[in-house]
């Protein structure tokens, strides 16, 4: 098929699932700040990270189970399962606000975003057509940059108005809107053919498809379709990572590299700002307007996360190889991060610092954002599709919370400087992992 408003529809509804989950991490980065310095200065480096990482976690358990549920019961239910449960934990942050009740509420929050993170390529490369699956998966993916952007945005004005620190739960209405908006465009939404052909349930299928492109869609039903020869989803997960660790390891390791630049830079951003001394702040001034300027100029990094993907859709659309992309992408990470580093350590003007954050972001979202996303679907097949993108997702977020977690420690034990090191050589270990497993023998084709 072409590319039709239907198709657009189909992504737009799976992209809310990338938008929400970085909204909730600069969400959590804005509000740690908060936390620890107006109304908790007590707050350990320890409760900080857990604080970051409480969504991460529940990302790692949400990816895995609902992927591996999702494979075996199909899509549909959980797609419309997952926002509700962001929504109602969200709502529950809001009503019992307390560190303890935010921790748990971001935990379950991070279980719903698992699901979408699994779910939303899952639905998104088996319904477009083949010219365009990468390049909608990574349209989907690019969702992120309006989280980031947006809830910035938001933030920024609310404190701005607000001048308080004590209002802080009612930021999670962020979250709470953006989950019902979800459940509401996902009431008619179906069952993926692909998953129903993959079952041997053609007719539903057929119908399935009719009711997604309209009476003129139609599939073209494989030979081996049902075929009881397929792989068993039901696969333990430790055979099935024996079985395929190659592409475990491609798909899975350089994700957890980018999330110590997504999520363990991303998360304490605010704070990170504040120990580079960037922002703009007075002894004597009212506390909070040290973290909205902080704010402030974490908006302005934010807004070249969108550029940055539209680069690296644009390179994929034009067919560029996407291991190349994510290798060179994170070069060139670990190279703003090394000037970022320099302009620190001699004191250089700030606008170099936040020039080379910006180079960073930049390249971060053009190659390992994007691709660590985008690679998974491309080398498993339907039958293990969502468990493979969701062990993926999974070992992603690991690293996601070991960078969330060490970064608070690393300011503390050896200032900023150590945390830009530390995160420039997860940057050329990403790189490294990706070119040298793109080789193995056995990914197909599609890397």
């Amino acid at each position: 098929m072409k590319m039709t408003p239907r198709h657009y529809y189909i992504v737009f509804v799976a992209s809310l699932g990338q938008m929400i989950g970085t909204s909730v991490a600069t969400l959590a980065g804005i509000i740690i700040p908060m936390l620890n310095i107006i109304l908790h200065p007590e707050l350990s480096s320890f409760m900080q990270g857990l604080i970051g990482a409480a969504d991460l976690i529940g990302i790692i358990f949400g990816s895995v189970i609902f992927g591996r549920l999702s494979d075996r019961y199909g899509y549909l239910f959980f797609f419309r399962f997952c926002p509700a449960l962001i929504l109602v934990a969200s709502i529950a942050g809001i009503l019992f606000p307390s560190v303890a009740t935010l921790t748990i509420c971001l935990f379950l929050i991070g279980m719903g975003i698992g699901g979408e993170y699994s779910l939303d390529s899952d639905y998104i490369s088996e319904l477009m057509p083949a010219r365009y699956r990468s390049l909608m998966v990574g349209v989907a993916k690019a969702g992120c940059a309006l989280g980031n952007i947006l809830v910035a945005a938001i933030c920024f004005g609310l404190l701005s108005y607000w001048k308080s620190a004590e209002l802080w739960p009612d930021l999670l209405w962020i979250v709470a809107i953006t989950a019902a908006l979800m459940i509401l465009l996902r009431i008619r939404f179906y069952q993926s053919p692909k998953w129903l052909m993959d079952k041997g349930r053609v007719t539903d299928a057929e119908e399935a498809a009719r009711k997604f492109f309209g009476p003129d869609a139609s599939i073209a039903c494989d030979s081996d379709a049902g075929s009881h020869d397929r792989p068993d989803t039901k696969i333990s997960m430790p055979r099935f990572i024996m079985e395929n660790w190659r592409k475990v390891v491609l798909s899975g390791i350089p994700w957890a590299c980018e999330g110590m630049g997504v999520y363990g830079i991303g998360v304490f951003l605010p704070i990170l700002v504040m120990a580079l001394g960037l922002e703009h702040f007075s002894p004597g001034e009212n506390p909070i307007l040290h973290v909205t300027d902080s704010v402030r100029i974490t908006l302005w990094i934010s807004c070249i996360i969108l550029p940055g993907f539209l680069i690296g859709l644009y390179l994929i659309n034009r067919k560029h190889n996407i291991i190349n992309i994510q290798t060179r992408g994170f070069w060139m990470c670990a190279l703003a991060l090394g000037i970022l580093l320099l302009s620190y350590h001699f004191s250089w003007n700030k606008w170099i610092s936040i020039g080379s954050f910006m180079a960073f972001e930049l390249f971060l979202n053009i190659g390992p954002h994007l691709i660590t996303y985008v690679l998974p679907p491309t080398i498993y097949p339907v039958d293990s599709r969502g468990q493979g993108v969701g062990i993926a997702a999974s070992i992603g977020k690991i690293g996601a919370v070991a960078g969330v977690f060490v970064i608070p420690v690393l300011l503390k034990s050896g200032g900023a400087a150590t945390v830009l090191a530390v995160s420039a050589i997860v940057m050329a270990v990403g790189a490294l992992v990706t070119k040298g497993f793109s080789k193995a023998s056995d990914l197909n084709s599609g890397t």
